[in-house]
This record gives structure tokens, sequence and C-alpha cells, in this order.
């Protein structure tokens, strides 16, 4: 059966580019794309999703039946639903079948939090596929049930992101679950931690967001690399403030060495850190920018004029 051409757009990290750029998945072609440069990061992908389905005498031609969804590994009976478009052309309802298990409705409606959650941040299949056998497996141990079910489904996301060295902070993953605390996710990540065995769940390396907030701010690739040896070199000095504060208080430096100078409201939305706390982070760190920024970067007459207003 021949499906319409369709394409899907998202971020992600391109090898060529050394930067996350705006990745094309072509589902006719089967095609993984970096629309920057045109590298194809892959070829031959394999469209998992659930197919779709009409007929020649259909009235309905807004939105075609869904056969169903895929099947799905993680559930014990694989496909438990049936999406069915109503004659007005409003989306697709769910309709239980018969005999499906209480812990798979359970695991399908976590899974569908996890997939709004991660859709909302752009997060990759990798990170949403991790998440949800987190989610499964604290499902299966029962250590989690007196929380929030939204609760559980951020924290795995948090802790998914960690693993696949594409970290989303708390404020981030916070900000796109209606009703939950970055407090109460941190409880749940805590808790999921001394049940599950979670891989690379240390502290945030800064440098994991170095390439996320400065290529969301356009910035040019001497530019990033300027703040990746600066980056290094902050962890022989010492500055008693918070890691991602230093880290903005360093792009908005470099930004401001460059041609193309970043508002410092831009670096404070980009990094979540405020206006005030970056100041304060660059008066700490002012007596040492001039072995922080990389000679090739600037001369040091420049650096001994940056200034934020």
């Amino acid at each position: 059966m021949a499906r319409n051409r369709e394409i899907d757009d998202y971020r992600g990290y391109c090898k060529d580019c050394k930067a996350n750029s705006s990745i094309v998945l072509d589902h006719c072609t089967g095609d993984t794309i970096c629309s920057d440069c045109g590298l194809v990061l892959e070829s031959y992908y394999i469209d998992e999703v659930m197919e779709w389905r009409s007929f020649n005498d259909d009235n309905n031609d807004k939105d075609p039946n869904r056969v169903g969804y895929n099947l799905n590994p993680l559930l014990s009976q694989g496909n438990l639903t049936t999406l069915i478009s109503n004659n007005k052309g409003d989306h697709a309802i769910p309709k239980w079948q018969t005999g499906v298990s209480t812990s798979d409705r359970v695991l399908l409606q976590g899974f569908d939090i996890i997939e709004s959650i991660a859709n909302s941040l752009g997060l990759v299949q990798p990170i949403k596929d991790r998440a949800k056998e987190i989610f499964k497996k604290i499902e299966e141990q029962k250590t989690c049930s007196t929380r929030k079910r939204d609760s559980i489904c951020a924290a795995c996301l948090f802790i998914s992101s960690r693993e696949n060295k594409l970290p989303r902070t708390l404020n981030e993953i916070s900000s796109a679950v209606h009703g939950v605390t970055k407090k109460e996710i941190n409880k749940a990540v805590q808790s999921i931690k001394r049940h599950v065995e979670v891989e690379g769940m240390g502290t945030t390396n800064t440098s994991e967001l170095v390439r996320r907030f400065c290529s969301n701010l356009g910035m040019k690739n001497h530019a990033v690399k300027a703040v990746h040896e600066a980056v290094e070199k902050i962890q022989d000095v010492d500055i008693r403030r918070n890691p991602k504060s230093m880290l903005a208080a360093i792009i908005y430096t470099i930004t401001q060495l460059s041609d193309e100078k970043k508002p410092l409201r831009d670096i404070s939305v980009e990094a979540d850190v405020a206006e005030g706390t970056i100041k304060k982070s660059f008066k700490d760190m002012s007596p040492h920018v001039s072995r922080l920024v990389p000679k090739w970067y600037a001369r040091e007459e420049d650096i001994r004029k940056i200034c934020i207003s």
C-alpha cells in the first residue's frame, strides 16, 4: 500500500556540522538528513509508527481511519488499541480492546505522557525509548506508586536525557509538565535511582550543555570552540557558583568579543539563568577572564574592555 510523503523535522547532532542541527526524517525514502549541510545521517530507516488506511468510497477526506498502534515490545499484549476517526474529521480517539490487562493500560498511559512531554521539549526517539524502559521497570516494581504519574514520567525523561548525553535541566522538564514542580520531579528522580540501575547519572557535565546552548543561540563554530576551551580552563579556578551560571557568563563574554554579540536577555532565556545571576557570575570571573579566553580568539586589550551594562 502506498503512503503519502511524510517528513518530520527535529533537532539532532550532525557529525559533519559538529553541532545540533535541524534534522529531516523522510518517511517516504527512509533517509535521515541534516538540513544544514545535506549529509545523509541514516538511510533505509524503517518506519515503525502506526499505519493509515483509506477507501475509495470514504466521504471524509480530512482524516483517514487508522489501523491502530504499532506493536510495542514493552507491552505484554503488543497492540493494545485501535484509533477510530469520526465523520466530523476530529482527532482520532482510542478504543480499548477487550481483555487488556490493567498493567498494560497503566504502561500505555505512562508512555503517552512521556511522548507528550518529550515532543514539547523536542527530544529525540532514543531518549523517549529509554524513558519508557525505565517507566516499565518502575511500574513492575511498584516502587513509586505513591507519586504522581506525571512526575514519574518527567523523572524518567530527565534520567534518559542524561544517559543519552543530551541533558535537559529540571527547569526545562518541569516547564513542559502541567501541575508538577521541579521539586517533585527531583524527588521522583532520587526514588527511581534507588530502585533502578541507571547509567551516567552523575552531576551534569557543563561541557554537555555548551553545544546545545551555543547552537540554539546561533553561535559560529569558532566561538563555540572558544567557549569549550574557557569551560575547561575554569575548572582550575576557585569560583563558588553554579556551573550553569558560570557557563552563561562565559558565553556572554565570548559573544561580546565577536562581531555577532548576543543580548544578555537571550543568553538568560536559553541557559535558564537570571540576568542578575549572570552579571554576578561575570563579576566573580572578571579577574580571571584574560586567562580563560583563548589567545587565538581575542586580543588582550579587547578582553579588558568587556563590561556588562
